[in-house]
């Protein structure tokens, strides 16, 4: 598989100039509540140690994953390996490339850790829900019946709730490796760019739309509509969130936990979309195409099942993936990275 080539014209890290400028700038304004609320900022997902740790290893980590297979073909004696793997590392990481991605990978980074915290501060700024108005649309949609009970007598309760619990679980692994494909694999860096500036953007739509319609969803206001489902990694995961969030509401300072529940939009639903009109816009093979819009799919059919969401958080996702599909375009500028016939397609994005 042929790495990235560099942008012609000007320094590929010049990609990032924006999407990294808008990062800071909500990593600046999350620190701003922070201490306008007396609440702490958290590095959240640190299990692997702090963030000036987790971002060199995860560097080295893609570098080599690009490595690899290229030194294994070119199967070199074994005293020569260090000489050979120093030569593709110069052939294939060139300074201005191993900026760019540095650089991409940092933007990633500040604005998934400010969304979380932003997340986390959510019920301290916020602290009132519209939870009935969502409900009341959700009843509105299925002409008075439950989303949930609906799709559990359609899908059943029993190998459907596994399935669907891997697939929504899946997603954690899912946004790492997509960022990692798309820096390091892209058939043009700009491509890449865009990509990971479209998530970045994705986690900032997703906090500001959790302060606009701050909502628990309808596992933690209407429980009994989800009690005849089994255990899932699913239900262990709605578990932790929740002990999580009786901690951080008790007393923020006491605990490393972060508050991680809101409804208001779907950002499950929102990044898998994202992946999805973006492997169109990019002309991925026609079977990367059609596997991302059953992951869209059955994502958003997991987050009604299982209760996380209500119907118009998945609509809400939607947009909210169209709209940082536009917004990166216009920040990283792809340029001949957009094939003619997707024009269309992000012109209708940008309308959305």
């Amino acid at each position: 598989m042929k790495s990235a080539p560099l942008m012609t014209g000007h320094a590929p890290y010049r990609l990032f100039r924006i999407p990294f400028a808008v990062a800071a700038a909500f990593a600046v304004l999350t620190a701003f509540v922070a201490v306008a609320f007396g609440l702490p900022l958290r590095d959240p997902d640190g299990f692997l140690g702090p963030s000036y740790v987790r971002l060199p290893l995860l560097l080295v980590a893609l570098i080599l994953a690009d490595m690899i297979p290229s030194m294994v073909r070119s199967r070199p004696a074994r005293g020569d390996v260090l000489r050979a793997a120093a030569v593709e590392i110069r052939r294939r990481w060139p300074v201005p490339r191993l900026l760019a991605t540095s650089l991409g990978l940092l933007t990633f980074y500040l604005a998934y850790v400010a969304y979380r915290n932003m997340k986390s501060f959510l019920p301290f700024v916020r602290d009132r829900v519209t939870d009935p108005l969502l409900q009341a649309s959700d009843r509105w949609l299925l002409g008075g019946d439950h989303p949930g009970d609906v799709l559990q007598q359609i899908l059943g309760t029993g190998a459907s709730a596994h399935i669907l619990s891997a697939v929504y679980v899946s997603y954690l692994v899912f946004v790492p490796v997509s960022v990692a494909a798309a820096l390091v694999w892209s058939r043009r860096l700009s491509q890449g760019a865009w990509y990971v500036t479209a998530l970045s953007f994705n986690w900032i739509l997703g906090a500001l739309s959790y302060y606009a319609l701050p909502s628990l969803g309808p596992i933690y206001v209407e429980p009994k509509h989800f009690a005849d489902l089994p255990d899932t990694a699913v239900t262990a995961l709605q578990e932790s969130l929740y002990r999580n969030r009786v901690r951080v509401l008790a007393d923020p300072h006491a605990t490393q936990s972060v508050h991680g529940i809101a409804a208001f939009a779907s950002l499950h639903v929102s990044v898998v979309f994202t992946a999805a009109v973006m492997a169109h816009l990019l002309r991925l093979p026609r079977v990367i195409k059609a596997a991302l819009w059953a992951y869209t799919l059955l994502t958003a059919l997991a987050t009604v099942y299982f209760g996380w969401h209500y119907v118009v958080d998945v609509a809400a996702g939607a947009l909210l993936g169209a709209l940082a599909i536009w917004l990166a375009a216009r920040a990283t500028r792809p340029g001949d990275a957009v094939p003619p016939r997707a024009a269309p397609l992000l012109a209708t994005a940008g309308r959305v």
